[in-house]
């Protein structure tokens, strides 16, 4: 099939050193299989969208020379696109009466969230009400192959356990949703951060329930402050600049020369991207 990648930021806020990697990635990745790259625009959580954020996203990109195909996608757009789907998934899903404080004795699933119980498979206890949706989930390990990380495995259920599809405030979960786009734009390869690697299984498990082709995965390295925290807003990471772009480079493992011009240094560099290069993991702090 035809390459078609995509990159899917949250509009939190401007794309900063650790988005700017995932980003240019996901174009390079594209350009050097002479496909397509697509934007879309992850803003279904509307509490944390920032006004302005999407367009600031665009405009960086745009000033980085990294050009996508066709119209941008915003999820707040697609709403009944999840809702089809998560009728089309109700044989194997349940509703789901529990809190978040009911779930704070529960262990930690790999990505820090609570792996949930199974309290409400069975059927609602009385005078319960449904909050959440949830997808029921079972042992079999799900495998993958990574085309940064290697050969990756997971169970769902021991590991994560029933996730939720929809939220307790009526918001599509973005597990269900990112499913559902990368089907409906013939998404072939997704190329992202690390931190999302953990999503993948319940991801492919989706997909499976769905009818949906699996696309090919890469996770680059997660960038990090000196305190070794992952760049975000939260960490106050600051917005990329002109002077990342050769540090982003040369954090996917490609040494960029001196002297050459963003556009040169672009088309450069993707004549030089090579997966079998980028490093699984970086120890060292992304910013000095």
């Amino acid at each position: 099939m035809p390459y078609v990648g995509r990159f899917a930021p949250s509009p939190t806020g401007p794309l900063h050193f650790g988005s700017l990697v995932a980003a240019l990635a996901s174009w390079l990745d594209a350009r050097s299989a002479s496909g397509r790259w697509l934007v879309r625009m992850e803003d279904l959580d509307r509490p944390r969208v920032i006004p302005g954020a999407a367009d600031a996203i665009l405009r960086q990109l745009e000033a980085f020379g990294l050009e996508w195909h066709g119209p941008v996608v915003y999820q707040s757009a697609r709403l009944d696109l999840y809702r089809d789907s998560l009728r089309n998934l109700e044989t194997h899903c349940y509703p789901c009466a529990c809190t978040r404080k009911e779930l704070e004795d529960s262990g930690l699933a790999l990505d820090g969230s609570r792996i949930y119980p199974g309290t409400c498979r069975g059927g609602l206890a009385p005078g319960k009400a449904p909050r959440a949706v949830r997808v029921q989930t079972d042992a079999a390990p799900l495998r993958f192959m990574d085309r940064v990380q290697g050969e990756m495995e997971q169970s769902v259920e021991r590991e994560v356990g029933d996730f939720v599809l929809r939220r307790a405030d009526g918001i599509v979960a973005y597990q269900l949703a990112v499913v559902v786009d990368d089907a409906a734009q013939g998404v072939t390869d997704v190329v992202r951060g690390a931190d999302l690697l953990d999503s993948t299984a319940r991801q492919i498990a989706l997909q499976r329930l769905l009818g949906y082709a699996t696309p090919r995965y890469l996770h680059t390295p997660v960038a990090t402050n000196n305190a070794g925290e992952k760049l975000s807003k939260q960490s106050r990471a600051a917005d990329a600049g002109p002077a990342d772009l050769p540090r982003a480079l040369e954090f996917l493992g490609i040494e960029t020369p001196e002297g050459l011009a963003s556009k040169e240094l672009r088309e450069w560099a993707t004549g030089k991207w090579e997966p079998a290069s980028v490093p699984r993991v970086r120890a060292a702090p992304a910013a000095s």
